[in-house]
């Protein structure tokens, strides 16, 4: 197994994981040892990615705000590429929650066991904008970050960033450098727990099989169907118009000059990764200044993730579907503001949407083991999504630097 791709090992395991459902479907599995300690494998790697996602959070955001080098050019340029990154996520996020509204791939879904665990009191529901803006800022930062408030840490993050920028470099770059070695070792902890996946994943489709029966494949198949349209009508058609609008040419010409971005994304399935070659397609190809090149794509790399948001956003509702918990409008609101800000978090890394999608079920109140197998239940068929959403997140941001040097006037192509 050492020898596959980490896709064939999920895969595999998927696989693997269905049959042994089956069997345990079949025979039972109430006091079965061995059914137990599968399911212990499953619980371990959702425990695990939780474990990462505060300190991810925290680092990225920091790490990728305080990396604006020209302090003359950071509210001119910091303004344009915040307005362009925030316009393109919530386009991709109001794309996803259309289609998870129309398609309503949970609806219907098998019944998981929840032992009770789900109390729909505990629904989050916000009234307004202003509840939002408050609730993102915390009392205490410490205390959001033991608290696990992800909200009030991607502020914190935000502003903690920014404000080092303005900091006298003998007072913050001691304390950059150690964020930025906190951050390394933990897309490195992060790696390690993705590469456990194959694992998890055994357990937790064994757990989800053996509940439910094969009945999981048709709506992990719509869901699947929903997130790759949103993402198609992303890439095909807002970036293009975005193309058309603001830089005026054919967005085929762009598409050309990033293309070997576009398949190292998608085999790579990490933005991080990519980012050397993207620098060079936009450098190179497009002929964006370097100052440009390097003040956006590296931000983008970190915290402009559409095909992430619009993933985060569609899985949440799908969730909730699955599990017959409606989400009125100001829920569903809660879910597109955090999947925004949790798309800002996300790290440039394969699967770490996946991390981030505990943020945004637990921003509405969807805390339960429920939520854990449904989570780990569309981890078995992540991988393609995963690659097709990278390949959104980094031709957004080449778009985004094409966009803002031609606002600078520069000549392109």
């Amino acid at each position: 197994m050492k020898h596959l791709k980490l896709h064939w090992q999920i895969i595999i395991c998927m696989v693997l994981g269905t049959l042994s459902g089956i069997i345990f479907n079949t025979i039972g599995y109430e006091n079965n040892t061995i059914y137990t300690l599968i399911l212990l494998l499953g619980d371990i790697f959702i425990r695990l990615l939780k474990m990462v996602i505060v300190p991810l959070i925290f680092t990225s955001i920091i790490v990728g705000v305080s990396s604006i080098k020209n302090q003359n050019k950071i509210g001119r340029l910091g303004l344009k590429t915040f307005l362009y990154y925030v316009s393109t996520s919530l386009f991709a996020i109001l794309i996803g929650l259309t289609l998870a509204n129309l398609i309503q791939p949970g609806i219907g879904a098998a019944t998981i066991d929840q032992a009770g665990a789900f109390d729909t009191s505990k629904l989050t529901s916000g009234t307004s904008i202003l509840d939002i803006l408050k609730r993102m800022i915390p009392f205490n930062p410490i205390s959001a970050l033991a608290s696990g408030d992800i909200l009030g840490i991607i502020f914190f993050a935000l502003f903690f960033g920014i404000v080092m920028n303005f900091t006298d470099s003998k007072y913050s770059s001691p304390i950059k450098g150690i964020i930025e070695s906190i951050y390394h070792v933990i897309m490195k902890m992060t790696q390690i727990v993705i590469k456990c996946a194959p694992i998890g994943v055994f357990g937790l489709m064994t757990k989800t099989v053996s509940n439910t029966g094969l009945s999981i494949f048709k709506e992990l198949g719509l869901y699947a169907l929903a997130i790759g349209l949103g993402l198609s009508i992303h890439l095909f058609i807002i970036l293009p118009l975005i193309l058309i609008i603001f830089v005026k040419i054919n967005p085929m010409q762009h598409f050309r000059a990033i293309a070997s971005a576009m398949v190292t994304a998608f085999s790579t399935s990490s933005s991080s990764a990519t980012l050397p070659v993207t620098m060079k397609c936009v450098k190179d190809n497009v002929k964006a200044s370097n100052e440009v090149t390097s003040f956006v794509l590296p931000m983008g790399a970190t915290i402009n993730m559409d095909g992430t948001a619009l993933y985060e956003c569609a899985g949440v509702l799908f969730i909730a579907q699955a599990l017959g918990i409606p989400l009125d409008a100001s829920q569903q609101f809660i879910v597109v503001i955090t999947a925004l800000l949790a798309s800002i978090g996300a790290a440039g890394i394969p699967s770490a949407g996946l991390v981030m999608l505990f943020i945004v079920t637990d921003a509405v109140g969807l805390q339960s083991d429920a939520v854990a197998i449904w989570v780990g239940s569309m981890l078995a068929i992540d991988r393609p999504l995963d690659m097709f959403r990278t390949m959104v997140n980094i031709s957004s941001d080449s778009v985004g630097a094409a966009v803002i040097a031609k606002s600078e006037g520069e000549n392109l192509y």
